[in-house]
């Protein structure tokens, strides 16, 4: 089902190697390659002389040596992070300490809603829980410095503080883990939700920006058309799911199985993380029950 989404998987990058995009923007593919990040997490540098750094990335040492030296000579003005997974975040402290730089964030890593009475979090390993921004970013603050100017766009729904930025400069808009050419975002209750990241879509589908560069792989060429097929995409799965509850399933992996063929099977409980998203959406929009609070170990029914 999710090739009815125009993926863009070919992407030429090498880690550690600067790589000028365009004007005023450049990436550091961090060697960290798997199925949830890709080739790996791509740090980007905004500007020249005096530049941005956006996603520092994970905690690793070689990584952050080839993002300082990507802006040696240079003065960082700003750190900017789009959210707290310990792909993105951790090696910020790194990098704010060898340049001095101020951190922009919307705020510390948390769920986007309080666990249920015995709910685990079943991404909790992968938040970055000592991160703290310096400057709290809210929706349409804008962070300046010497030739670019980047709007913060609140995005939640991969993580409940999930920030984009618009670089104005270049109608361009980085768009972290929430909008990907190579795949479809990974949305995981509690850590994240449906119904905040289909808001977050149509909000970034009603803006005008030309290119997105997201935090693992390549650009997306066509925003517009690619954000409508995403669209398209999680609607067609809330529907499989809702004829799976109407012909008499109930479980998570009884649903995972019937609607994910050939489906890599290291891929198999994000898949029943994003059943379980659709399916908590489901119940609040009151088109589905569950036997209590909704839960991975469930019963849902169609209502």
């Amino acid at each position: 089902m999710a090739e009815d989404i125009p993926f863009e998987r070919e992407d030429a990058a090498v880690p550690g190697r600067p790589e000028q995009l365009s004007p005023l923007i450049r990436r550091v593919l961090c060697d960290n390659p798997g199925p949830f990040t890709f080739k790996g997490t791509v740090t980007y540098v905004v500007g020249t002389g005096r530049v941005a750094i956006i996603d520092p990335g994970p905690d690793d040492p070689r990584h952050v040596a080839a993002v300082l030296e990507a802006v040696k000579g240079e003065t960082v003005e700003a750190i900017l992070v789009t959210h707290t997974h310990r792909d993105h975040s951790p090696a910020t402290a790194a990098v704010k300490a060898a340049t001095g730089a101020p951190v922009y964030a919307e705020g510390p890593h948390r769920a986007a809603r309080a666990l249920n009475l015995g709910e685990t979090n079943a991404l909790d390993a992968s938040g970055d829980k000592d991160f703290r921004p310096d400057v709290v970013l809210k929706d349409g603050d804008v962070v300046s410095g010497t030739g670019w100017t980047m709007e913060a766009v609140f995005t939640p729904g991969h993580t409940a503080n999930h920030m984009a930025f618009a670089l104005r400069e270049e109608e361009t808009l980085f768009s972290g883990d929430h909008v990907m050419a190579w795949s479809t975002s990974i949305v995981a209750p509690p850590d994240g939700s449906m119904g905040d990241y289909m808001a977050s879509l149509d909000k970034l589908r009603a803006r005008g920006e030309r290119l997105f560069w997201p935090g693992h792989g390549g650009p997306v060429r066509e925003p517009a058309k690619f954000m409508r097929a995403l669209s398209h995409h999680r609607k067609l799965r809330e529907a499989a799911i809702l004829k799976r509850l109407a012909t008499g399933d109930r479980s998570i992996p009884e649903i995972v199985a019937a609607i994910y063929e050939g489906l890599d099977p290291r891929l198999k409980s994000a898949a029943g993380l994003s059943v379980f998203a659709h399916l908590e959406d489901l119940v609040a929009k009151g088109l589905a029950t569950s036997d209590g609070a909704p839960s991975l170990t469930g019963e849902f029914r169609a209502a």
